[in-house]
């Protein structure tokens, strides 16, 4: 990655390192929304320096270019420290309107974080040699989600540690596959998950209402399983789908499921 000095701003710093990552990956702004949970609209917007985009699309992207995170997350933390700001418009030039200011519950960087973890667990160690009679030590950061309720919509739940104590609602099997609804009580979110027994093209995505996310994953993708994750107070309502080669299933709690003959 150039060195980014030429950039004004910590965003524009960022936007310029994303635009870098995307070129090597030489996917189009659709095959990246093919590849992960993201659109097609808000890849355009983290790559034009117009909304500040999610640290799981940074880390996504990083992954898709093959290319170590270090670099590009410390511009992250940046840009996300930094106060919002607007620069002045040029002739020509697209108008810059500076970074949203985030919404997400605050959080430290993974390096912080597992620095963190590792000293409250020496000390959850120590505090439970001296005290057995004590209630147990509060669980290490590490383990702990990084998202509550709407600060997690449209996150993938692994990355952001709200799969840790996710319960399955409801599930409906098919040939070739097991649909699942799934819910985490600590980040209230619930999203669809599904595991196919042969590699098959799938779009997975949760609903409740007219509330729709969903991510593409093609077949050759054998890790790809779930859905973005939706902001929800339960899951009373919410139906996990998935369409399978063309053939759609969806399960759920208030929905008969709808298993493929």
């Amino acid at each position: 990655m150039r060195d980014p000095q030429a950039s004004t701003t910590p965003d524009e710093a960022l936007a310029v390192g994303l635009r870098e990552l995307k070129d090597r990956t030489g996917l189009s702004l659709a095959a990246l929304a093919a590849r992960t949970p993201y659109s097609k609209s808000a890849w355009h917007r983290y790559l034009s320096g117009g909304a500040p985009p999610p640290r799981p699309a940074v880390e996504a992207l990083c992954r898709l270019a093959g290319a170590d995170p270090e670099d590009i997350l410390a511009l992250w933390d940046a840009a996300d420290a930094s106060p919002p700001t607007t620069a002045p418009e040029e002739p020509g030039r697209t108008r810059w309107f500076g970074r949203i200011p985030s919404r997400r519950a605050p959080w430290l960087p993974l390096s912080v974080l597992a620095l963190c973890g590792t000293a409250t667990a020496v000390a959850a160690a120590v505090a439970l040699t001296a005290r057995p009679d004590t209630a147990p030590a509060a669980q290490p950061l590490s383990v702990v989600p990084r998202c509550h309720g709407r600060s997690c919509q449209g996150e993938l739940p692994d990355a952001s540690v709200c799969a840790r104590d996710a319960r399955t609602m409801s599930t409906v099997t098919g040939p070739g596959y097991t649909l699942r609804l799934r819910y985490s009580p600590a980040c209230a979110t619930a999203w669809s998950e599904v595991r196919l027994r042969s590699p098959s093209a799938r779009e997975v995505s949760v609903r409740a209402g007219q509330a729709v996310l969903s991510a593409r994953y093609p077949a050759d993708d054998s890790a790809g399983n779930s859905s973005p994750m939706l902001s929800v107070p339960s899951p009373r309502g919410v139906a996990a789908c998935a369409e399978i080669d063309g053939v759609l299933a969806c399960t759920g709690l208030d929905a008969e499921p709808n298993v493929p003959q």
